[in-house]
C-alpha cells in the first residue's frame, strides 16, 4: 500500500471518534496494553508529560514542546484532531512524521491490528509511541484523546501529569456532572508524579485533591500560583489560562531539564512557528478581518465570544457549523443575535445537517442562510463583508479544518 491506501486502510477500521463519535470510544485499556506489549513497550523508552482537559490541550501541548525545542531538546508532540494532514497528529520538534514511517508501521504490523480489531486511535497511539521511541527523542508531550482515565495513551508513566480544565463535552460518554468528568480526567494523575491543574471549580477540585491523596501525587493549581504571564504567539484571550499552566509545568520540568528565562520567552513567541499549531484565534484573511477558531464546546465558544465582543467592526459575519452530537440548544444561546449567520455542514458523517443548525438557531433568534459547504459559506461571507465588517468561522474543529 501507498500512503494514501494506507490512510484509508487506517480510517476504514472500526469508528474512529473523529468521524462518529462516541461509538468509537471502546473505553478499555487492553488494546493499548496488547498493543504496547507487540511493539515491545516503546512508550517506556523516553520521558513523557501526559496532557488532559475540556479545553486548551492543545494549546498547551504545543507550548510546552515549543519551549522544550527552544531549550535545545527532540521533543516529540502527539495531539488529535488532525486538520488538514493526519500526520499533524505526529511530530518530532514541529515536522510531521514522514509519510514512509506510516505506511512501514502498518505494514509491519497490519495482521495483529486485524487480528486484535484495533481502532484508528488505539493503532495512531501506537504508531506514535513506536515513530517516538525509533528517533530517540529526550521527551514527548502526549495529549490525551478523550477524557483520561480509559484512553489509549494512558499507558505511559509521564514526569508530570497536567489537566487543564474540566467543562461540558462528550458527557455521554465522561458523565453529565462535572465531578464526573473530572474523575475521568483525572484518571491520568500517576502515583508520586506531580499534576498540574491548570482551572478548576469547587466541584472539580476536590476530585482532583482526592485522587492526587489516592496516588500520593503532589498537586498544584496553577491559576493560584503562577502571576507572571509572557507575549505568546497565540492571541485568544483564553489562552491566559494555558499560559499559566505551562509556567507552572515548567518550573517542575526544570528538575529535569535546563530551562531558562529565555527559552520560555521564545517558546511562547514561536510557538506556531516551531509546532505549525492551526486553528486557534487564527487570521486567515485580511479587510475583511476573519478569524477560525476550533472552540466547539459551551467552555470554550464562551470565551470565544468575549473575544469577539473586544473586536472593533461594522457588521460581524459568522460561519457556523457544527457536529450532531453536541448538545446544540447550550451553545447556540451563546452567540450574538446582531450577526448575519451562514450555516454550514462540516463535511464528515457525524456533521450537523445544516438545515437543522438554521431552525435550531432561529430559536435562538439567529439568522442567515444555508450553504452547501463550508467554503461556500465563507466564501459568501467574504463578498457581502466590506473591509470595516468582521468575519468569525467556527463551532466545530470540522469547520475550521476546511478554511484554514
Amino acid at each position: 500500500m501507498n500512503y494514501q491506501q494506507t490512510i484509508n486502510w487506517m480510517f476504514s477500521q472500526l469508528p474512529m471518534f473523529q468521524k462518529v463519535g462516541s461509538k468509537a470510544y471502546t473505553g478499555k485499556l487492553d488494546n493499548s496494553s496488547r498493543l504496547a506489549n507487540h511493539l515491545q513497550n516503546p512508550e517506556q523508552k523516553f520521558k513523557t508529560i501526559h496532557i488532559a482537559g475540556t479545553n486548551g490541550k492543545g494549546s498547551t501541548s504545543s507550548l510546552i514542546a515549543s519551549v522544550l525545542q527552544e531549550a535545545g531538546y527532540t521533543v516529540g508532540l502527539y495531539t488529535s484532531p488532525h486538520l488538514k494532514d493526519y500526520r499533524e497528529r505526529i511530530k518530532i520538534n514541529g515536522i510531521n512524521i514522514p509519510e514512509a514511517q506510516v505506511v512501514t508501521f502498518i505494514q509491519e504490523n497490519k495482521y495483529f491490528l486485524e487480528q486484535h480489531n484495533y481502532s484508528f486511535f488505539e493503532m495512531s497511539v501506537g504508531l506514535a509511541f513506536q515513530y517516538f521511541a525509533d528517533k530517540k527523542v529526550d521527551i514527548a508531550v502526549i495529549e490525551v484523546g478523550l477524557g483520561g482515565r480509559l484512553d489509549s495513551t494512558n499507558i505511559i508513566q509521564p514526569l508530570v501529569s497536567v489537566i487543564t480544565n474540566i467543562g461540558y463535552d462528550h458527557q455521554q460518554i465522561l458523565g453529565n456532572t462535572l465531578a464526573e468528568i473530572a474523575y475521568e480526567k483525572a484518571g491520568i494523575i500517576k502515583p508520586q508524579t506531580p499534576v498540574v491543574i491548570g482551572e478548576y471549580t469547587s466541584e472539580t477540585k476536590n476530585i482532583f485533591l482526592e485522587i492526587a491523596h489516592q496516588n500520593k501525587a503532589a498537586i498544584y493549581f496553577a491559576s493560584d500560583e503562577i502571576k507572571k504571564t509572557y507575549p505568546c504567539a497565540l492571541k485568544g484571550i483564553y489562552q491566559k489560562h494555558n499560559k499559566k499552566t505551562v509556567v507552572k509545568t515548567l518550573e517542575i520540568l526544570k528538575n529535569y531539564f535546563k530551562i531558562e528565562e529565555q527559552h520560555i520567552v521564545k517558546g511562547f513567541k514561536n510557538v506556531i512557528k516551531n509546532t505549525s499549531l492551526l486553528g486557534r484565534w487564527q487570521q486567515i484573511h485580511k479587510n475583511p478581518k476573519a478569524i477560525a477558531d476550533t472552540a466547539h464546546n459551551a467552555n470554550g465558544l464562551q470565551l470565544v465570544m468575549q473575544q469577539i465582543k473586544k473586536q472593533k467592526f461594522k457588521n460581524l459575519h459568522i460561519v457556523l457549523g457544527m457536529v450532531a452530537d453536541k448538545d446544540i440548544d447550550k451553545i447556540l444561546p451563546l452567540f450574538p443575535t446582531n450577526a448575519t449567520y451562514y450555516f454550514c455542514k462540516p463535511n464528515v458523517p457525524r456533521g450537523l445537517e445544516a438545515e437543522i443548525l438554521q431552525q435550531k438557531a432561529q430559536q435562538h433568534q439567529l439568522l442567515g442562510e444555508v450553504y452547501v459547504s463550508v467554503s461556500v459559506a465563507y466564501q459568501a461571507a467574504l463578498k457581502n463583508a466590506t473591509v470595516d465588517d468582521f468575519i468569525y468561522v467556527g463551532g466545530s474543529t470540522f469547520v475550521v479544518a476546511e478554511v484554514v
